[in-house]
């Protein structure tokens, strides 16, 4: 018989007398805080949370096109909360499977556009260039390329990839290097390598402002 006490996500409710300011959650406070969040943000209001994360956003932003509701689409979310990512873009239907991202889309600023057409108009007008990542051939090499501070990655459909409006919107696109006999890896996958590899490349991992546990 397993005699362990079960695992229990977060904090209790606070002990002592309550910390003063408006980035406090009375009901956390009081009841709790279970949320899957760093420990810098226990007990703080989600409005506060995502008003620290606006202060500190990265310049990458991560795209997706979405014409199957494809499952990836919440992991990858979820990632891009995880590296900071400055937006994250649905292209095509509107509405996603949500349930990968285990409620860090509301943490996260999500913005749909109807087309990919949309979405390399809308980032060309803020001098982010759109790379699609995809193991196609011609494709450059994401390992050896060097990534500029304001790019947007773009990630097709699981199985079928980037649809042809995808790959002539693009400015370019990078494949990630595989060395077994599978064809292609994971879409979510694929995000969580383009975006760390922005990560390496541009992030100030010199102070406190990288979560490591």
């Amino acid at each position: 018989m397993d005699e362990r006490a079960p695992y229990e996500v977060g904090v209790g409710p606070w002990v002592g007398p309550w910390p003063e300011g408006e980035r406090y959650d009375a009901e956390l406070l009081a009841a709790g805080d279970r949320r899957n969040v760093v420990d810098r943000y226990r007990y703080w209001t989600m409005e506060a949370i995502v008003a620290d994360l606006d202060s500190r956003r990265h310049d990458f932003h991560v795209a997706i096109e979405n014409w199957q509701h494809d499952a990836n689409i919440g992991s990858i979310v979820r990632t891009a909360n995880a590296f900071l990512a400055a937006e994250v873009h649905i292209v095509g239907n509107r509405r996603w499977n949500r349930r990968g991202a285990m409620v860090t889309d509301r943490y996260q600023h999500v913005r749909h556009h109807a087309g990919v057409t949309e979405l390399a108009a809308y980032l060309h007008e803020q001098g982010v260039v759109l790379y699609g990542v995809d193991n196609l051939p011609g494709s450059l090499h994401l390992e050896t390329t060097t990534l500029p501070r304001k790019v947007c990655f773009l990630f097709g459909q699981e199985g079928p990839g980037l649809s042809d409006g995808a790959r002539e919107a693009c400015d370019a696109t990078f494949s990630i290097a595989q060395f077994g006999s599978t064809r292609s890896i994971n879409a979510s996958a694929a995000g969580a390598i383009a975006m760390h590899s922005w990560v390496r490349e541009h992030a100030d991992l010199s102070g406190d402002g990288a979560w490591r546990g």
